[in-house]
């Protein structure tokens, strides 16, 4: 009889217990290392493919939206600046250079996003050190006036500010004799030729790179280093100085 309980009670245990041994032969035998058998089955490339398309998508986006925002900034048909400037000046053949302070006003058309036409005015004014002559005058205020024309082209846009260059060309007139009280360019007894250039009409040209900083889509600061040239008094000169200020965009294209 104890024998039989025995006997009962070890078949029990076994039914009981088949069921997890079961289990946990299927698990080992089907994937030994423990890893997901789909994902093993899942080829390295396609999990790589589907990472770099990600990666795609997302950078096809951001030149998206800053392909838009360059539009909104930059598609305008007009452009207006009001700016202050900078530069250095002779004012007569052996005169030393003199400090030129400058106001500068334009407008610009744009054909495109990128290249326009731009008409710019100008008035320079300062004061020359012409030493001590036979005069009282030694400090007379010059001037210097130009109306220009040319080309604007921006080679290089961002949504928040641009680079660009500009070439104008057009007159010059410049007042060196206005303010000698009737001396004229003070000529010294026994010479010929004037400590100032006598008023006259030239040619002008300018030759810059032009900054813009968006503080909005339609408003700029602007900073502009240039070479500026003319011929006043029948003498070249080239001189370097810079403009300053605000540009607003309007019309759009």
């Amino acid at each position: 009889m104890s024998s039989f309980r025995r006997l009962a009670l070890l078949v029990a245990l076994g039914v009981t217990a088949s069921p997890v041994l079961f289990a946990l032969s299927s698990s080992s035998s089907s994937n030994p290392d423990g890893s997901n058998p789909a994902q093993a089955q899942q080829p390295q490339g396609q999990i790589d493919q589907g990472g770099a398309s990600v990666q795609a998508r997302l950078r096809a986006r951001r030149e998206q939206r800053r392909a838009t925002a360059i539009h909104e900034t930059y598609d305008y048909k007009w452009e207006t600046y009001l700016e202050m400037g900078y530069m250095r000046y002779v004012p007569g053949p052996k005169l030393q250079r003199v400090t030129f302070y400058s106001w500068n006003a334009g407008l610009t058309r744009y054909l495109n996003e990128r290249l326009g036409v731009t008409l710019d005015a100008r008035g320079n004014y300062g004061t020359a050190f012409v030493g001590l002559n036979y005069t009282s005058i030694t400090r007379p205020a010059v001037s210097l006036y130009t109306g220009m024309v040319g080309p604007s082209y921006r080679f290089y846009v961002q949504p928040k500010f641009s680079v660009a260059g500009r070439v104008l060309a057009g007159f010059a007139h410049d007042n060196d004799t206005g303010d000698t009280n009737g001396f004229g360019t003070i000529i010294p007894p026994g010479q010929t030729v004037g400590l100032l250039y006598p008023n006259t009409s030239s040619y002008a040209a300018s030759a810059s790179v032009v900054g813009d900083w968006n503080v909005l889509p339609q408003l700029s600061v602007r900073l502009s280093p240039e070479y500026f040239f003319t011929g006043v008094g029948g003498h070249q000169q080239a001189d370097r100085g810079f403009t300053a200020g605000f540009v607003y965009r309007f019309g759009r294209q």
